[in-house]
């Protein structure tokens, strides 16, 4: 029973313009159906047949506001498992100039689902760790001066069931990165404060705005893009 579950679950991401639209549902942004029918490439009448394949298998969700339907994933376990699993895509030969910046672009910042991961999510794990403001001693933590801190800098931790905090293993840099309520709140922030900007494609652009309140967070930025 379990080898048909993992077989049906398989082929639900088999077809690739399903997985290109989970792909692009990865930003942790809400979608139309028109949208991910422009995302993969198809006929917004065969966009809305995988969508219902995906909700049956529950990789996502309908949700609607107002006289609009949106589309987004369903929990975070689910955009872990699409981020693990697009780890063999991503790390193919590069081909061309265009694919080589992309990639690079991913790597040094990008979202996985609803908050930061590549080179910047790592270093935000290892910087405010190294300046107190989580421990993971017992399990990941915020302590009171990451409270604090983040308290500061406009960060406002939403209240829910979900974790905290919790790593993600990152699979460009082969480390943790932070996940949870927390940088999800960061990530939220840092893009209406003008800190970061999302730049399509899952890429988010690190702004001039984010080196002084990413120090105190114990991330230094400048060296963080030198060679």
């Amino acid at each position: 029973m379990e080898t048909i579950a993992l077989a049906e679950v398989a082929a639900v991401l088999a077809d690739p313009s399903r997985a290109s639209m989970c792909l692009a549902l990865l930003d942790g942004r809400a979608w139309t159906v028109t949208e991910l029918a422009g995302a993969a490439e198809v006929a917004a009448s065969t966009a809305s047949e995988h969508v219902t394949k995906l909700t049956d298998a529950g990789f996502v969700v309908r949700v609607k506001q107002g006289r609009h339907s949106y589309v987004r994933i369903a929990d975070p376990r689910v955009a872990e498992l699409i981020e693990h699993l697009a780890q063999h895509a991503e790390h193919r030969p590069v081909k061309g100039l265009r694919s080589s910046v992309r990639v690079k672009r991913l790597e040094f910042a990008r979202t996985c689902y609803d908050h930061l991961a590549g080179t910047v999510g790592v270093a935000l794990r290892e910087g405010m760790l190294a300046t107190g403001l989580i421990d993971e001693a017992d399990g990941l933590t915020l302590t009171a001066r990451g409270r604090e801190v983040l308290g500061t800098l406009g960060v406002e931790i939403a209240d829910g069931r979900r974790p905290m905090l919790r790593d993600c293993l990152d699979w460009t840099v082969r480390r943790d990165h932070l996940a949870g309520r927390v940088p999800a709140a960061l990530l939220s922030h840092g893009v209406s404060a003008g800190w970061l900007s999302r730049e399509g494609n899952r890429a988010v652009k690190v702004l001039p705005a984010a080196e002084r309140p990413f120090a105190d967070l114990g991330v230094d930025l400048v060296a963080l893009r030198s060679p």
